[in-house]
């Protein structure tokens, strides 16, 4: 479903308050095919999103059947689901904002008769991290591995929410991108977090193989979705990957190794510092063994042409925060975000 070519269509994001809420509402601007957007979310965005109008509405409440239907949203996208502690939204409240509020707006979609596209923005990290995993996950492998973990688990949960969703309304093309690790100056995250550590820990004896997704292709991947939602999931994910060891030495960090009698500890405790307590354990096991993602749905389906590679990503995340001399030019060099159609 190409929203090019036909009428203007209205677009309606849920978690519009987030950054990749905020960050997509302005790539859709002036889009081809867009007409209004509407942003809905419990708070008003802290910039400026020009023309977006905004609805205060909470997902979570019951009331959003009601406002949902009345806005006649043509696409809806899913920004309000949180994978990790932030402020005003501590660890305690993940789990009621995330099934509550998906389990609210699903049932208001039910209620949209002229909705044609849903899209969930969603982790990668369901496939997990393990000894022995696949190079590259294609996305029906998700299925063919256990939920190990409390944070799979969740994330296996809400799929599963928007895969009932699908059987339910087969004319809506619904759309659960699966986005890897992502990196940029700006963004608030775990994964920045770890980095920024005067001393950034490792594992002893480990050195895993990571896909950086540059928070360009990230806002990006979402957008073309948007313009032209595919059915089922999609990895977002760049080309190649890069170690971690490599990553660390691009930023210029000094790393401690902790042997494996510690690390747990000393990750419980790092884990609560980088607001992320609660997901320490699949922090862990991808600093252990990492992960990687097939990115052919995104490319050849949606149309979406990646801007950087793992390595590109990590050299620009180096440059940005003080660790990469610009003396030589990188062999990845990054080039403006396109959107195929």
């Amino acid at each position: 479903m190409k929203l090019e070519g036909k009428s203007k269509q209205r677009i309606l994001i849920a978690g519009v308050a987030t950054h990749w809420g905020s960050e997509l509402a302005r790539a859709l601007q002036g889009q081809p095919g867009v007409g209004e957007i509407i942003g809905i979310d419990s708070s008003p965005p802290g910039g400026d999103l020009g023309p977006v109008r905004f609805v205060e509405a909470d997902i979570r409440d019951p009331a959003i059947s009601k406002i949902v239907p009345e806005l006649e949203p043509d696409v809806l996208v899913h920004c309000g689901i949180v994978w990790y502690p932030e402020k005003g939204r501590p660890s305690r409240a993940l789990h009621d904002i995330n099934v509550i509020g998906t389990l609210q707006l699903l049932a208001a979609c039910e209620k949209t008769p002229g909705l044609k596209a849903l899209i969930g923005r969603g982790s990668a990290a369901i496939y997990g991290s393990a000894p022995g995993a696949p190079s590259f996950f294609t996305e029906d492998m998700a299925r063919r591995y256990p939920l190990v973990t409390r944070f799979q688990r969740d994330i296996g949960e809400l799929e599963g929410y928007f895969d009932n969703f699908a059987r339910r309304r087969p004319e809506v093309t619904c759309c659960m991108l699966r986005f890897q690790v992502e990196i940029g100056p700006d963004l608030d995250t775990p994964f920045n977090r770890y980095l920024s550590l005067p001393v950034v820990p490792t594992r002893m004896g480990f050195d895993p193989r990571l896909q950086l997704l540059h928070v360009k292709d990230a806002t990006g991947a979402l957008a073309a979705a948007t313009l032209n939602p595919v059915r089922g999931p999609v990895n977002v994910a760049p080309d190649g990957a890069i170690s971690l060891s490599r990553l660390l030495r691009l930023c210029g960090k000094a790393v401690v190794g902790l042997p494996p009698v510690i690390d747990g500890f000393i990750n419980r405790r790092v884990g609560g510092y980088l607001g992320s307590a609660d997901l320490y354990r699949d922090g862990e096991l991808l600093l252990k063994y990492g992960r990687g993602c097939d990115n052919h749905r995104l490319r050849e389906e949606v149309g979406y042409e990646l801007a950087f590679d793992s390595e590109g990503a990590a050299r620009d995340f180096a440059r940005s925060s003080g660790g990469l001399p610009t003396l030589f030019p990188s062999p990845h060099p990054g080039s403006p975000v396109r959107v195929s159609r």
